[in-house]
């Protein structure tokens, strides 16, 4: 099967150097996460638009690729095609007839033709003439050019043309790798997770910063929804998550810091850690999650008074949005059902926190804040590749992993909705339940614990994760199913 990729229009007004650059990084970004489910995937194109074709035409593969396609950054739709030589517009009229005979009965309709190339028509001209033949030789309901139920696309390319069969909005934005990394502080709610979906939407490669504050549970459910953004945004280019156990920080603040200024210090303390961390990866610049006046740390004021605490460049990407916007954002790239699940853990609650920090008062709060505390959490930061993100967690949970099953266990379906509809899961013999990973952890607790079940999800990664967290839960009866486990 063949697909047409059109690129972001931001990329189309670049200097002709640079847009080079940006769509060749596209089309290798393209073709890494293809491989994943077509290693013979071929990716061509150098200016106007991208060609992709599939090593062959099953359905499961062509829906796999067309959602695949939809959260590449850089892309602004694509369009599955069949493609022709150019003959004249007797041909195009005839294939467009086998194409789109069933899809226009009882429906109004309208062609569109995009064209490049030297011809002796224009495009005009092919609409017409494929619109009036279609009108007359097919049980249409009839042309309407405005909002009709149906639009044939036709695209001529030289002396070639393609018959648009289905089209999928892109994620836009540009190339991932095409800009400088950064490192997103990631706490797992819907600021840090947007913030840092946004940041890879604008083609950089976004590595991740938590800062543990004392819950294992609250670390395996950050790593979940990491994991998850890099998996469905990212996965072109490998990136790290970074943990910096700050629970001895926190005591110290709590300890010793005037109550009203808790929050703008234990931020300035973030920023410090954060900064080291990027300089020692050759990162220029860390990415928060804040917006101004969310929450009390987060004015104008308090906001100058944390930056000053870093030579570094603090990014923002929500600093003028509303709460809902950013909800919103979550809803649709799909990280709202991870943040309704996230272990809460509120470690620094001031009673009256101040709204206008004064850097005198912090200076002097600091005064009294051990600094060695600090820098012990930072030389004690675990860093993994994104890749191996439950690594450094298998060394303290055992956690079940099986390449077959035996007969009593049941095996659960982990998976996304859409991607279990798009590559259907099942056993011989074996039941298999199917619940997605956002409902895991409330569901669990309602199923027969004499029984033995096996989380399965594609990678095994996110089912590790998932059965670490149902362990330290307490409940013993679960492992994972990983048939590719090698």
């Amino acid at each position: 099967m063949k697909f047409i990729i059109k690129l972001f229009p931001e990329i189309t007004i670049k200097t002709p150097p640079v847009r080079k650059r940006f769509i060749k990084q596209l089309r290798k970004n393209i073709r890494t996460v293809l491989k994943r489910v077509d290693e013979n995937v071929e990716v061509a194109g150098s200016w106007d638009f991208i060609e992709l074709a599939t090593s062959h035409d099953d359905p499961q593969l062509v829906a796999q690729v067309s959602d695949l396609l939809s959260h590449i950054p850089g892309i602004a739709y694509w369009q599955q095609v069949v493609e022709y030589p150019l003959t004249d517009m007797d041909d195009i009229l005839e294939k467009a007839l086998v194409v789109n005979r069933e899809l226009l009965a009882g429906k109004t309709f309208r062609v569109t033709c995009q064209r490049s190339g030297k011809h002796d028509f224009q495009s005009i001209d092919v609409e017409r003439y494929v619109g009036g033949g279609l009108n007359t030789r097919t049980d249409a309901a009839g042309v309407k050019l405005k909002n009709p139920d149906v639009v044939v696309k036709v695209e001529i390319k030289g002396e070639r043309y393609f018959l648009v069969t289905q089209r999928g909005s892109g994620l836009g934005g540009y190339p991932l790798g095409s800009m400088e990394p950064v490192l997103s502080l990631i706490s797992g709610g819907f600021d840090s997770t947007v913030s840092s979906f946004l940041t890879m939407k604008r083609g950089i490669r976004t590595h991740f910063c938590f800062f543990n504050l004392g819950g294992h549970a609250h670390e395996l459910a950050v790593k979940e929804v990491a994991y998850y953004l890099w998996s469905r945004f990212g996965s072109s280019h490998n990136v790290n998550f970074v943990t910096v156990p700050f629970e001895g920080v926190v005591e110290e603040i709590l300890t010793k810091v005037d109550n009203s200024q808790m929050g703008v210090i234990l931020k300035r303390m973030m920023l410090r850690a954060a900064t080291q961390v990027a300089k020692e990866m050759y990162i220029e610049a860390v990415v928060t999650g804040e917006a101004v006046a969310q929450v009390s740390s987060q004015t104008l004021t308090n906001l100058a008074v944390i930056d000053s605490a870093t030579d570094h460049l603090v990014l923002r990407p929500l600093i003028a949005m509303d709460k809902q916007d950013i909800i919103d954002i979550s809803i649709k790239i799909g990280t709202e059902e991870f943040v309704k699940n996230i272990p809460e853990y509120c470690a620094v609650i001031s009673r009256n926190p101040t709204t206008r920090a004064k850097p005198e008062k912090i200076e002097s709060e600091e005064a009294r804040f051990d600094f060695s505390v600090l820098e012990s959490a930072i030389e004690s930061r675990r860093k993994v590749s994104v890749t191996d993100i439950i690594a450094d967690d298998l060394t303290r949970e055992e956690v079940e992993v099986v390449e077959t099953t035996k007969q009593d266990d049941i095996v659960i379906d982990i998976r996304h909705p859409e991607e279990e509809e798009i590559n259907p899961f099942s056993l011989p013999d074996r039941e298999v339940l199917t619940i997605p990973f956002y409902q895991l952890r409330a569901k669990f607790t309602e199923l027969d614990k004499e029984k033995h079940y096996l989380l399965y999800c594609e990678k095994g990664v996110m089912s590790q994760l998932h059965a670490m967290h149902l362990r330290d839960e307490g409940h013993e009866n679960v492992g994972v199913y990983n048939p590719g486990k090698k």
